[in-house]
Order: structure tokens, then sequence, then C-alpha cells
């Protein structure tokens, strides 16, 4: 069961991966990896202090957008529900992996930049622009409401 929420800064080190389950279920996955750094004042130097490596899943919406926005090497932050799976390999040797089930994914703002394209869910696409809503302003200029 996914029981702790968590936001990981990373990035993609494996291809995002379409599957459809026997439900018909889409799932997209891919491996990220989280590096912690420190400042080590003696040397003036950064240090690594090790990688995080996990796989997210990604369900039901963020398919589409995931598959469409990232690939491999790509700076995000990933925020979703963390789970530790335990197995045997064939071999017998015990393993553990940590899992995300994402719940928001996008592109780290402070490492890359990235242009928005709004998903329209359900609406029609019309021939006609859409005409600005109107607005009121308060006393300090700002829209105070908006009508459509």
């Amino acid at each position: 069961m996914y029981e702790a929420n968590t936001a990981v800064i990373g990035r993609v080190v494996t291809h995002p991966t379409r599957r459809v389950l026997p439900s018909g279920e889409q799932v997209l996955s891919f491996r990220m990896a989280s590096n912690s750094r420190r400042y080590d004042q003696a040397s003036g130097e950064w240090v690594d202090s090790g990688t995080l490596y996990l796989t997210v899943s990604c369900w039901r919406r963020l398919v589409d957008g995931v598959e469409a926005s990232l690939q491999r090497g790509d700076p995000i932050i990933a925020y979703g529900q963390l789970r530790s799976n335990e197995y045997t390999t064939r071999d017998g040797a015990e393993r553990s992996d940590l899992e995300m089930r994402a719940l928001a994914l996008g592109p780290d703002l402070g490492r890359c930049t990235a242009s928005v394209q709004r998903k329209s869910f359900g609406r029609s696409e019309s021939a006609d622009p859409p005409t600005p809503p109107s607005t009121d302003t308060d006393t300090a200029g700002e829209p105070a409401t908006t009508h459509r």
C-alpha cells in the first residue's frame, strides 16, 4: 500500500515506457535518480554523497502528458506516493526497490525551461477564438472578479 507522499528532485535515467494492462488501463513508467550534494568548506568544493534511484509510475491523465513532455536526461520534480518492494532474484539474492506512484510531475525549471500547452479535457474545439473575460478591478488595480 502507498502511504508516504513526498517530492523528489532528480533526472529521468531511462526512457519512459507506456504499457497497456490486461484491464485496458495504461501506465507509463521510468527510472529517475536524485543526487545529494553538499558543500565541503574545508576543500571548497561540492561533494556528492549518494544517489537515490526509484521507479516512477504514471497513471490516468499523467500518461499522455508525461509521454509527450519528458525524456531521458530531463531534470524533473516528481511528487507522489512512495512504496518499497522487497523481492528475491532468480539466483536467491534479496533485493528492494523504491517505487513512486506519481500524482504530479514536471520539469525542474531551476535547471531547464519549458513551454506550457494546456490540455482541453472534453472541451469542443471551435473555429471562433474565445472572447476574453471581462474583469472588474479593485482599488489596487488588481482583477477582483472574472465574469464568464
